[in-house]
């Protein structure tokens, strides 16, 4: 197929997929981090210590960490659609259900089922990506995806302030939060079975040539992985390259999520804003996330590097939050520092996620990306839960920030380990 025709096919399969993709995200992401901003009212609500909030706001990850690896071998093995499907509508039944909360073992188990319900998403949708975009194509789908997470900062902040304000049927507003974020992802399910092809030779709206084109690119490329070799997913699961990617993300998500976080209550203590004015603030740093990904996944996929791409974030997230802890006397400064930590939380995302298919492929890069994003995100359950006892423990937030921002910069120094693709020092 002429370079022009294949680039075509390319831009009319990521117009068909990724806005539906990046949608689903969105809801997946809100629905996921509605509680740092129903806790600026919960709290106090329900009398919550800051170490109970961060043990059920961490606690999400347990769940997520035991149906991770299972969900995003089914998107391999059986359907991606239907897989999708049953994620989006458990997770917005328990999401609905976490609006009944009143004790700490009510959020405790709601939160670890709500983290069981989404398992297998991210992953899914990363391995679901690989049945239709070629490596050099698939940084910036990855990046155009995952866009999502800051954008689903800035909608859902300004959102959930609105939502607070709100009193219907006795119930407070943080309540409806939950309620009203959970309904979308329910719908959603029931759309996915109907819209999401699972591969090329299923999609209607290709031509006949087109879908023969992409599927013969993805054939060649599972072809020359690995120079032949066949790796099954306990070896894929051995290899010390996984091994090293699932520890430089379970940093990563630590210092990330520990940040996301409790950073609507930071500023909200520290500043003494109301609900709306601190919603409103906390959605910069996710706008400029979402320029940040998008530039940074092009640049990878346009250099063909990921490493850098991957480590120079994180550097700069935690030179950022070492400064904000540093100078939090000048406010409008720290808050300046805060932004670009908020940018550099997403922005290493696309250099990161095709590392794992540089080598493998099929089941093998499932299980691995499956390995890396539940261990990896452990680190979700870490960060928020160091950030309230530290907090508890001290009364300072310094502290908890000082770990967080400790783990971003040794996960990027550990990324810069990575064997490069190709390279003599490249580990099998």
């Amino acid at each position: 197929m002429p370079t022009i025709a294949a680039r075509a096919t390319v831009e009319k399969i990521a117009a068909r997929l990724l806005p539906f993709l990046f949608l689903l995200y969105i809801v997946a992401f809100l629905d996921r981090v509605n509680v740092s901003f129903a806790a600026l009212e919960m709290t106090r609500d329900l009398n919550f210590s800051d170490r109970v909030f961060g043990l059920g706001a961490g606690i999400f990850f347990v769940g997520y960490v035991l149906f991770e690896i299972p969900g995003a071998l089914l998107v391999e093995r059986w359907s991606a659609r239907k897989v999708i499907a049953r994620i989006l509508l458990s997770w917005g039944a328990v999401t609905v259900l976490v609006a009944l909360v009143r004790t700490p073992g009510q959020f405790y188990l709601a939160r670890f089922l709500l983290g069981a319900a989404e398992a297998g998403f991210f992953p899914g949708v990363l391995v679901y990506l690989t049945h239709w975009f070629r490596y050099e194509d698939r940084a910036k789908a990855a990046a155009l995806f995952m866009a999502a997470i800051p954008v689903a900062n800035v909608l859902g902040s300004p959102l959930a302030g609105a939502i607070l304000n709100v009193r219907w049927g006795g119930w407070p507003g943080w309540r409806w939060l939950f309620v009203l974020e959970g309904l979308p992802a329910v719908v959603l399910g029931f759309v996915t079975i109907y819209f999401l092809p699972d591969w090329p030779n299923e999609a209607k709206w290709l031509r006949a040539e087109e879908r023969r084109w992409i599927t013969e690119q993805l054939r060649r490329e599972k072809e020359a992985k690995l120079r032949g070799a066949e790796v099954s997913i306990l070896e894929a699961l051995r290899m010390p390259r996984v091994i090293l990617l699932t520890l430089i993300y379970f940093l990563s998500v630590t210092g990330i999520y520990g940040f996301a976080v409790w950073f609507p209550t930071i500023l909200q203590r520290t500043t003494g804003f109301s609900n709306l004015t601190v919603t409103l603030l906390a959605a910069l740093p996710y706008a400029a996330g979402a320029a940040a990904m998008l530039f940074n996944g092009w640049h990878s996929d346009r250099t063909r590097e990921r490493r850098w791409h991957t480590a120079v974030p994180l550097f700069l997230g935690a030179a950022c939050l070492g400064g904000a802890v540093l100078l939090s006397g000048n406010l409008m400064l720290a808050f300046a520092l805060m932004v670009v930590v908020g940018a550099c939380s997403t922005a290493f995302l696309p250099g990161f996620w095709p590392l794992p298919t540089e080598f493998l492929t099929e089941s093998a890069a499932a299980a691995a990306m499956g390995l890396i994003n539940a261990l990896g995100n452990l680190g979700g359950f870490l960060g928020p839960y160091a950030m309230g006892y530290l907090r508890s423990q001290t009364g300072s937030f310094a502290p908890g920030l000082m770990v967080l921002l400790t783990c971003m910069g040794a996960a990027g120094m550990l990324v810069l380990l990575v064997p490069v693709r190709g390279s003599p020092a490249e580990v099998q």
